[in-house]
């Protein structure tokens, strides 16, 4: 036999695990083509053709140059154990188990060999058993199996090792920055013109650079020492203030005071059309709102309300305005005059009433019934209504030709005393009304505004009603009746509606000052009872309570006091000297009041400064509001203080307010008051909205 013969001779040609290895026997004389030769060259190299060394299910044999098979089945058997003796002669030292281990890598460095020929020895023929490799294929379904169980594995410790890292960075970085994004709010204060003492300046409040967040509209008077035949040495005009930066947008430079700013009268649905409306004395001038350039101006004498939001009366789909002029040296000749919205042309001529009563002008207001019809209310001491087709009429001399101003209101017209009157009497009595306002929430914090949606709300509103300086009413816009009376002491500022128990209907916040003790009152608007009282150190100022809708549902209420007074600090009050406490600055307090808890208050600021007027600027994207003051500064010596407008968030406000309690420690059986973290977790996840 070939093997026997090669092994005899100690040949290297069964020795080499590399398949291009010389072998003498195969290198018989290519001349001779006897069968002895064919036998010898289609003998498959190394041994490598057994099951065993193929592993599991293989038989084939891999590596002949012609890919036949030879031999008989004894031959094939005698041939197997003469190889494995010259395997065990190899490898004497080494077990079983290694020993297939070098048989299995003698056949992959075979398989390799033949792939770097190029596939030069590609397996068996066709015949029988030649097949295609099913050992090869077996062995890439396991290595293919074991590398997608290793990418499984993988998967199943990288993928809570991300999650944990992701939790990790959100608690450390995500949270810390939320806190410090509330101290970045817009927060600025800036210095405009002379106090001008403690009359409130015309403030308004209107998005005009289009940065979603309202801007600051501010009538200034400013010093100068240039004399002028008709401005004497001040100089007035309006400022637009960005409500981010505290920039200034425009000013616009007018020959007399300006006494009321308005906002939102458009002329078109484009956000950028929006008309600031200034008026002074005596004039009355449209300017756009994000140049201040004027679009119109109007010559009245001796106007003494704010401008009137109209339905269209001309049909150029541009509401028209309303205001009202009271001459001084006819106190009871008020005047009623219509103008143009998109021109500022009157409306035919003034139309004169001749009323009767003293006090505050109270209105003019408009209404609009469930009817669809609409009065104008006004009054000096007294409330009256007439309807706005009439007003029309009597202007003008023409029927109305807009659809809106043909409708009546049976039942309001029903309510005149004589048929010969034109007005209703909404209230008229011995004693005088101070305040007459739609019941409707944030309305003072509006500051007149113009646009459609504000006055739609607040023209179908039942009305507060103060009057005799101590008396509080709800009037129902149905029938003009009364819905309940509080008696109160004095009221010197306007109330504010809002949210303080859950039963959906406006409260009232109201408070008066009387022997150096201002106190504050929630009236329920349901039935008039008392909700909540406190008693502070008069602040010597009157500012109007700005109500804020939360996240909760309710309002928060702010307003400025000083100390609060409970029984232990009354005893300590009257144990000051009269001349120590006169020589102390008084410090003012801005303090927030949430009906989720009544018997603590936040102190959100403090200054020794006298705010004169407030207003609130919502931002929808963030959920927060800017609470904007203008106060009067003293300075020093003889000069005239200044004027400082400041905007504060009033969510980076709460974070660091401070807690201040009405009533000292827990009583013996009485509710638990809640602790600071408790508080704290509350008011710091507080929100507030439009």
């Amino acid at each position: 036999m070939a093997a026997a013969l090669s092994r005899a001779l100690k040949l290297p040609g069964k020795k080499g695990s590399e398949l291009g290895e010389y072998d003498p026997l195969t290198q018989a004389d290519s001349e001779d083509e006897s069968e002895e030769d064919d036998l010898v060259l289609n003998y498959p190299r190394n041994g490598l053709g057994r099951d065993g060394c193929l592993g599991a299910g293989s038989s084939k044999l891999r590596g002949g140059r012609s890919g036949r098979l030879v031999g008989a089945g004894d031959e094939a058997q005698e041939d197997e154990e003469e190889e494995e003796d010259e395997w065990r002669e190899r490898l004497p030292s080494k077990s079983r188990q290694d020993r297939d281990d070098a048989k299995g890598t003698q056949y992959w460095s075979h398989r390799d060999s033949a792939r770097d020929r190029g596939g030069e020895d590609r397996g068996g023929g066709p015949g029988p058993l030649g097949g295609s490799g099913l050992g090869v294929h077996g062995a890439d379904a396991e290595e293919k199996r074991l590398r997608v169980k290793n990418t499984v594995r993988s998967a199943f410790f990288l993928v809570p090792l991300v999650c944990a890292a992701s939790l990790v960075l959100l608690c450390a970085f995500l949270i810390p920055c939320q806190k410090g994004e509330l101290e970045k709010r817009p927060q600025w204060e800036r210095a405009l013109g002379d106090a001008g003492g403690v009359t409130p300046p015309a403030l308004a409040l209107w998005d005009v650079d289009g940065d979603s967040v309202e801007d600051v509209f501010l009538g200034v008077t400013e010093w100068t020492n240039d004399t002028h035949p008709t401005r004497g040495n001040k100089v007035y005009s309006a400022v637009a203030l960005s409500a981010v930066s505290g920039l200034v947008l425009w000013k616009k430079v007018v020959r007399e005071s300006v006494m009321y700013i308005q906002c939102g009268l458009q002329y078109s649905t484009q956000p950028q059309s929006a008309v600031v409306l200034l008026i002074g004395k005596s004039v009355l001038m449209a300017v756009n709102g994000t140049t201040g350039k004027t679009l119109w101006s109007c010559l009245l004498k001796n106007i003494e309300s704010q401008a009137v939001l109209l339905p269209d009366l001309q049909g150029d789909s541009v509401p028209d305005l309303l205001i009202a002029t009271l001459p001084a040296d006819e106190a009871l000749d008020l005047s009623l005059t219509l103008l143009s919205g998109r021109t500022g042309a009157k409306l035919g001529h003034p139309v004169p009433f001749n009323l009767t009563g003293q006090g505050k002008l109270i209105g003019p207001l408009l209404h609009e019934t469930q009817q669809g019809a609409y009065y104008i209310l006004f009054g000096l001491g007294n409330v009256e209504a007439i309807s706005l087709r009439d007003i029309y009429f009597r202007a003008t001399g023409n029927t109305p030709i807009t659809q809106a101003l043909r409708r009546k209101d049976a039942g309001w017209e029903g309510l005149k005393k004589t048929n010969s009157s034109s007005f209703i009497h909404i209230y008229r009595g011995s004693e005088r009304v101070e305040f007459l306002l739609p019941l409707v929430v944030g309305l003072g914090n509006n500051h007149n505004s113009l646009d459609t949606a504000s006055n739609l709300n607040s023209s179908k509103s039942d009305w507060v009603l103060v009057y005799g300086s101590s008396k509080l009413s709800v009037l129902r816009q149905k029938d003009i009746r009364k819905e309940w009376t509080f008696n109160s002491a004095p009221i010197r500022s306007q109330p504010a509606p809002g949210h303080f128990n859950d039963d959906g209907i406006l409260d009232l916040f109201i408070q008066h000052s009387a022997n150096g003790i201002m106190k504050a009152l929630v009236v329920d608007g349901a039935n008039g009872h008392l909700l909540w009282s406190a008693e502070f150190v008069c602040p010597h100022l009157v500012l109007e309570t700005s109500a804020i809708s939360t996240s909760t549902g309710q309002s928060a209420f702010l307003f400025w006091a000083s100390d609060p007074i409970t029984a232990q600090k009354n005893v300590i009050k009257t144990t000051v000297s009269p001349g120590v406490a006169a020589a102390e600055p008084l410090i003012r307090k801005l303090f927030l009041l949430h009906p989720a808890h009544p018997t603590i208050l936040l102190e959100l600021t403090s200054t020794t400064d006298t705010a004169v007027t407030s207003a609130v600027s919502y931002q929808e994207r963030q959920k927060d509001a800017s609470y904007i003051t203008v106060s009067s500064r003293p300075t020093p010596g003889s000069e005239p203080g200044a004027r400082i407008v400041k905007s504060m968030s009033l969510r980076a406000a709460i974070t660091k307010g401070q807690i201040v309690r009405l009533e000292e420690g827990n009583k013996p059986g009485g509710p638990v008051k809640p602790g600071v973290f408790e508080v704290n977790k509350f008011f710091r996840g507080l929100s507030f909205k439009q």
